[in-house]
């Protein structure tokens, strides 16, 4: 063997190469051993290619000054025009503070609100306690989001209306609240409802990993006089941290995205000054004003915004000694 066949790593080149193509040999023998559970995988796999993959394409309409009628080819490129106008739009600063200001709420509420419903479950020692807490915390989740708006717009209708919430104030000789049109109020209103809905859905992966924790562990701090309340901070909240690591990098990626649909539903032009974010200006510039390019251009600042958070908090979790996504 002359020094021509071997590696910068020292190793023969031969070896290197059938380590490189040792990957896809696996997956094809893997493919040939079990045919039928890549078949069921090809499902999903052609999901995210046609509706994920494939429409990322799309993205260059954000450098042009798209027309419906000459297509994504023939369309005037404007480079990074799209984008200007938006970091220049007076409503600029408006919409990243709303919509940052919205996630960190709903991070601030919701993320532990699971969190805290699952080791509170868990304590439960009662099955069938346990079971109908657990199916009326679901409930909620199964809602759709225009019936959650519909039932938030009558409960806190003005008294004309007879709205429960007013009435109550009413009753109770405080003066009604115009919960709707008041913008100081919309971030309770949509924070809390979306606390309401999605707090025992998004406890149940918390659940499953308590259920993998070990039992000896509380038999052996029981033995040692621990409480309940000292389980639970020392072994049911360690086991599980790797899980809450993992659900808030996911979180912190989404910290420029909000929900279009519930928000669409409960703002108004009186509420714009706190309820409106980049996804409901997409949707009033980009398909309301049929400016396709500029709506995708936001929208893709968002989403490389996102990317860019994710990989910054992912780096700083990993430093720590953290549970990382990659």
């Amino acid at each position: 063997m002359n020094a021509s066949d071997v590696s910068r790593s020292g190793e023969p080149i031969g070896l290197c190469t059938r380590r490189k193509r040792s990957g896809w040999s696996v997956l094809l023998r893997a493919m040939k051993a079990h045919p039928w559970i890549y078949v069921m995988l090809l499902p999903g796999v052609l999901y995210f290619l046609i509706f994920s993959y494939l429409p990322m394409f799309g993205v260059v309409i954000a450098f042009q000054r798209f027309n419906p009628y000459q297509g994504i080819l023939q369309s005037r490129w404007v480079g990074f025009a799209n984008f200007l106008r938006f970091f220049e739009s007076v409503f600029f600063w408006r919409l990243i503070r709303n919509t940052l200001l919205l996630n960190a709420y709903g991070l601030l509420v919701g993320f532990p609100a699971p969190i805290i419903l699952a080791l509170m479950l868990n304590e439960v020692r009662r099955g069938w306690f346990k079971r109908i807490a657990q199916t009326f915390t679901y409930l909620p989740y199964f809602i759709s989001t225009v019936v959650v708006a519909t039932i938030i717009m009558a409960i806190l209708a003005p008294v004309e209306q007879g709205g429960l919430a007013n009435t109550l104030l009413t009753a109770l000789g405080r003066p009604s609240i115009d919960f709707m049109n008041r913008p100081e109020w919309f971030r309770h209103i949509y924070i809390w409802s979306d606390a309401w809905q999605f707090t025992g859905w998004n406890s149940i992966i918390y659940l499953a990993a308590l259920a993998a924790v070990d039992p000896a562990l509380y038999e052996s701090a029981e033995i040692d006089g621990a409480g309940r309340f000292a389980k639970m901070w020392h072994i049911s909240l360690p086991s599980i941290l790797p899980v809450i690591m993992i659900l808030l990098l996911l979180s912190i990626g989404y910290m420029l995205s909000v929900g279009f649909e519930k928000v669409f539903m409960l703002y108004n032009a009186s509420t714009y000054e706190t309820a409106d974010v980049i996804a409901t200006y997409v949707y009033r510039a980009g398909l309301l004003g049929s400016d396709y390019g500029f709506g995708a251009a936001v929208g893709l600042f968002s989403s490389v915004v996102n990317l860019i958070m994710i990989v910054v908090f992912n780096s700083i979790a990993r430093g720590l000694k953290q549970q990382t996504l990659w």
